[in-house]
């Protein structure tokens, strides 16, 4: 028997990016605000400390911040005629766990989408015709536009202190940024970061062949800050962990650099770690929510009363939860009916490894220091004769050599012994790598939904996750990393490369991106979408799902950058609505 607990004004499940920034939203607001999240509670001080936190072993081979299979995990099939089996061990996408969420380890690679990627379907048809989208891709275009969206991009940038250069002012395309963006009100509130010489050549090479390189935006801030809430956040120092680390630092933007240290102060917020939350919980009619229910770290049920329930999880999370809490319609594969678990997406990816002669110093080093070409992103180019849609940016990262992990080794070394130790005193010091990184369309049998056979600790049934690239995506990838090859074959002293394609089925054996986006897609009507334009459930008015879950596809950026921007629009609309 649960125990009823006493009620708040609102209730958030998870406390990442999305719950830090609707806490701070809705406590301006005068609510009280209650955040549960099933992981522990984490700070800059002492968890992320550099005398510990700077541990390769620990937390990007063992995985010390990320999910634990053991306690949740999903399902997984490459088409809805297979079964789905249990993940054992994370390994395509490595969802966060604890206070900060994802928002801890991320790189910090930070994109705004462009703006025909709001409206992608309508886009497509009237550039190319109706006949250029396959029969059974389902893509939607967004309930609202890239200008909708800019204030809050704006709003996010200057939270998290995006160091960068503009590429469109007003309208007006700038000289070092990327001119294929959409116009934006002001510039980035940082500089780009210092450029690594790996990066350095990377540009010079695209230039020569006519390409368009700029620093990538990144949430690595270029030099002291202080973030339009007060908080203080130090300059990067180039340490090369970010990728799977907290920051000790306060330079790369999290929750807990950027708005936990005013929220935190707050008598009208409280978190409570440790708190798995296992159903949002329905009034009679199953329109109106009545709060949630949640097991503690001891086991014990606690029902939590409130007003307003706003799901802030993992997107994979978010929509699990709903399934189980009966909000919406689920998504039937077979017959293309319903809504919650439709359009999952994810992002592809490659990479091509560049052999230079003398050494780039492969330990300076920041998640989102790197060099990018966009001319091959989005519709930023004529699809007609190739004929996919989407693309892919192309950059080259200096991230930081990490020795245990790092291996950007020629065609035919071996994988162990001599010519491999010889290999790698060859090349450590000497191969960055491009990376090539694709969009995702939607398509009817990519989807989430609840496993008819395995169930978790409490009973529940796992999610179920079906996924495939599909030929649009292969010829897209195939396309655009040999581009990325273009470029590598025009650095000035380099002796070679390597191309590394993933062909084929989707697998979750090897890390990919953290990106999984869509099944509780944002739309214009509840018959094609689970939430609204501002993230409101059409079937229960008082729940709120944010998060990368409302995409209805995936772009060629990294999602964080609009998530943070659609979460300030949902916050808007909950405020002033």
């Amino acid at each position: 028997m649960a125990t009823k607990l006493p009620a708040v004004d609102a209730v958030l499940v998870g406390f990442g990016w999305t719950g830090a920034i609707i806490a701070q939203e809705l406590t301006e607001a005068g609510l009280n605000v209650l955040a549960l999240e099933r992981g522990s509670f984490r700070d800059t001080i002492p968890d992320f400390s550099p005398t510990h936190i700077q541990d390769e072993l620990r937390y990007a081979v063992r995985k010390a911040t990320f999910e634990e299979p053991e306690r949740q995990t999903l399902t997984f099939r490459n088409s809805t005629n297979e079964t789905a089996l249990p993940m054992r061990q994370l390994g395509s996408f490595l969802p966060g766990v604890g206070v900060g969420g994802a928002g801890v380890h991320w790189n910090g690679q930070n994109w705004r989408y462009l703006p025909t990627d709001f409206r992608i379907r309508s886009h497509t048809q009237e550039r190319y015709g109706k006949q250029f989208l396959p029969d059974d891709m389902t893509v939607q275009d967004w309930p609202l536009s890239y200008a909708d969206l800019e204030p809050h991009y704006d709003t996010w940038e200057y939270l998290c202190g995006i160091s960068g250069k503009a590429g469109n002012l007003g309208g007006a395309i700038q000289p070092g940024g990327n001119p294929f963006e959409g116009p934006r009100q002001r510039e980035f509130p940082n500089p780009p970061l210092a450029r690594s010489a790996a990066s350095m050549k990377f540009d010079e090479a695209a230039r020569s062949i006519g390409l368009h390189p700029f620093p990538c935006p990144a949430a690595n801030t270029s030099r002291p800050y202080k973030n339009p809430l007060g908080v203080q956040m130090g300059q990067c120092t180039y340490c090369g962990f970010c990728e799977w680390f907290g920051c000790g630092n306060y330079s790369k933007a999290s929750p807990q650099s950027t708005i936990l240290p005013v929220l935190l102060r707050k008598d009208s917020f409280q978190c409570k770690a440790g708190a798995n939350v296992t159903r949002v919980n329905l009034d009679s009619t199953g329109k109106r929510a009545t709060g949630v229910t949640y097991v503690d770290a001891q086991g014990r049920e606690f029902e939590q009363p409130a007003d307003l329930v706003v799901l802030c999880a993992y997107s994979l999370h978010n929509v699990h939860l709903m399934l189980l809490s009966g909000i919406g319609t689920p998504y039937d594969a077979a017959t293309g009916r319903g809504v919650v678990g439709k359009n999952y997406a994810y992002q592809a990816t490659a990479n091509v490894d560049v052999f230079f002669d003398e050494i780039v110093n492969p330990f300076m080093g920041a998640g989102a220091l790197g060099q990018v070409v966009d001319d091959f992103n989005g519709d930023n180019f004529d699809h007609g004769p190739h004929g996919f849609i989407g693309g892919a940016y192309i950059s080259m990262w200096s991230t930081g050599g990490r020795p245990i992990l790092q291996h950007y080794l020629p065609e035919g070394t071996p994988a162990w012994g001599a010519q491999w130790k010889s290999a790698m005193h060859e090349n450590y010091l000497r191969s960055p790598s491009m990376q090539v990184h694709g969009s995702v369309m939607s398509y009817r049998g990519n989807c989430l939904d609840l496993d008819p056979t395995y169930r978790d600790v409490y009973g529940n049934p796992l999610l179920r996750l079906t996924f495939d690239f599909h030929p649009n995506e292969l010829d897209m990838m195939k396309f655009t990393t040999d581009r990325a090859v273009d470029i590598a074959k025009a650095v000035k002293g380099a002796r070679g490369y390597r191309k590394r394609e993933r062909k084929g089925h989707y697998g979750i054996v090897e890390y990919q991106t953290t990106h999984n986006t869509g099944g509780a897609i944002l739309g214009d009507s509840p018959g094609n979408s689970a939430v609204n334009p501002y993230l409101q459930s059409w079937d229960v008015s008082n729940v709120f799902v944010m998060g990368a879950s409302a995409y209805p596809q995936n772009a060629g950026y990294n999602p964080t950058g609009t998530v943070g921007a659609l979460t300030y629009w949902a916050a808007d609309a909950i405020r002033s609505r």
